[in-house]
């Protein structure tokens, strides 16, 4: 075979696998065949579902950051996004959970008993977020000034707060849906929702926030009507491929009925995969109020900016390690677990390699990102330190990643929530609050403590994924 017929084959199977990743084929049989192939199925719509759903933010960054006052618009989306952290933490905690035991259940071949675990979750993400949404709408502007915000600021920001906290069932909804059809090996349709959901977010932005022909100008509430009604598209999307889609799952309406018994032993799974994020949320919120109340609304603007701008680089390589997550419980039902392991190793190398392209890149072009987004020269000074300190931990994150979806894809949900723990709670923030107050570096102090705590974090998940516990949990 001739060179250029080498380079021909290689290129015609690098289409036809991501052809096939970007349709979507859950007839692959993840726990046999090539790890690579399996990964990139896998990787490629994970990894573009989760830039989908960093985009929702960055979106909402650049219309408002161009609005009349646009600190205090900023300063507004990022604490929401702060405190909507723990919303998140619920629905990938259920997600992580339901991934789980989807995977397991197909890898044993019992698509059914898959479908019904699913439905169950879906039962609980409605009772959790009745009371949430409830919580938001009453209490939006007194949230926003616990997180250090100005009053001014709360009062200019806080029905934002309301519509996004109070649509807190289409976020939960949209990553736990996702995580069904993960757990299925179906991560095309879980990209496809995100895409779908932001295209019309992209579009409804610039009209609601600044008005268009009769539609009048919502300013930043018109961010949150956008956002909420894109996810909400995205969700219907989801919903319609649950009951007629052609994947291996097929929902009925009996399997929505509750039944306790399943509904217990997701939580049970759930309970700690919620709680390591939790863990992890308010770790992150605490940071956002310390750089509040060190550097006014300009440092929580700029810190904010460089916030939402790292998670839209790191959000794609969390989404490559869920890759990990569906290869493991599939292969573990399966009973194969040298090939678990070689998922997790095949992930990882291409986790890192992506993270490393991406720090190179936040390194050496963080200023002209960071202005293409807000034009205020003193939240840029900030947003373009916090981001360049916060790079240098990439590489970290990226294999910590994929060692977090390795022990929550097996059901060892504790393993990572003991880690969190001591890693943020017992490590991140009594650094970040020496380094900010005692040596008076103010936000400085508390960007260098994030690449700090989570290598200190991604070496730990190290230790015990060699130890491996995990591969022996029961689901």
């Amino acid at each position: 075979m001739t060179e250029t017929s080498i380079k021909e084959s290689f290129i015609s199977k690098v289409f036809t696998t991501t052809k096939q990743a970007l349709k979507g084929d859950e007839s692959f049989d993840y726990t046999s065949g090539s790890i690579k192939k399996a990964v990139i199925l896998l990787a490629i719509p994970m990894v573009l579902e989760m830039m989908m759903e960093s985009v929702f933010a960055l979106v909402d960054l650049y219309f408002v950051g161009h609005l009349e006052h646009s600190s205090f618009a900023i300063q507004t989306v990022g604490l929401t996004e702060s405190v909507l952290t723990i919303i998140y933490s619920l629905a990938i905690g259920m997600s992580m959970a339901t991934t789980a035991v989807v995977a397991r259940r197909i890898g044993e071949k019992d698509p059914v008993a898959a479908a019904k675990a699913g439905m169950q979750s879906i039962i609980i993400a409605f009772a959790i977020n009745s009371v949430l949404s409830i919580f938001g709408i009453i209490f939006a502007k007194d949230i926003l000034i616990l997180m250090g915000s100005s009053i001014v600021s709360a009062e200019h920001g806080y029905r934002f707060t309301q519509i996004m906290i109070g649509s807190s069932l289409c976020i939960m909804l949209l990553f736990l849906i996702n995580g069904i059809f993960r757990g299925a090996g179906n991560a095309a349709i879980a990209m496809k929702s995100l895409w779908i959901a932001n295209i019309c977010n992209i579009i409804l932005c610039p009209i609601l926030i600044n008005g268009f022909g009769p539609v009048p100008a919502f300013g930043l509430i018109g961010a949150a009507l956008a956002t909420t009604i894109g996810r909400s598209i995205g969700v219907l999307y989801q919903v319609y491929h649950l009951f007629f889609g052609n994947g291996v799952l097929k929902i009925k309406i009996p399997y929505f009925a509750p039944d306790f018994t399943q509904i217990k032993a997701l939580i049970k799974i759930a309970a700690p995969g919620i709680l390591q994020f939790v863990i992890a949320s308010c770790s992150w919120i605490f940071l956002a109020q310390l750089v509040a109340t060190t550097g006014g609304d300009h440092g929580s603007s700029g810190y904010q900016t460089a916030l939402r701008i790292m998670m839209f680089f790191i959000l794609p390589a969390w989404g490559l390690s869920n890759a990990a997550a569906t290869l493991v419980g599939q292969n573990l039902g399966a009973k194969q677990i040298d090939r678990a392991e070689k998922s997790v190793l095949t992930t990882a190398k291409y986790s890192v390699i992506f993270m490393a392209s991406i720090m190179i890149i936040t390194l050496g072009f963080s200023k002209p990102i960071i202005s293409f987004f807000i034009d205020d020269k003193m939240d840029i000074i900030i947003a373009v330190e916090a981001l360049q300190i916060m790079s240098i931990g990439f590489i970290f994150y990226g294999i910590g990643m994929v060692l977090i979806n390795t022990f929550n894809g097996a059901g060892d949900t504790w393993t990572p929530t003991g880690i969190n723990f001591f890693g943020f709670w017992l490590f991140q923030i009594p650094l970040a609050y020496v380094l900010a107050k005692h040596f008076n570096m103010g936000p400085t102090g508390v960007f260098i403590a994030i690449p700090v705590a989570e290598t200190a974090i991604t070496l730990a998940g190290i230790f015990f994924y060699k130890r491996g516990k995990w591969k022996r949990v029961q689901v």
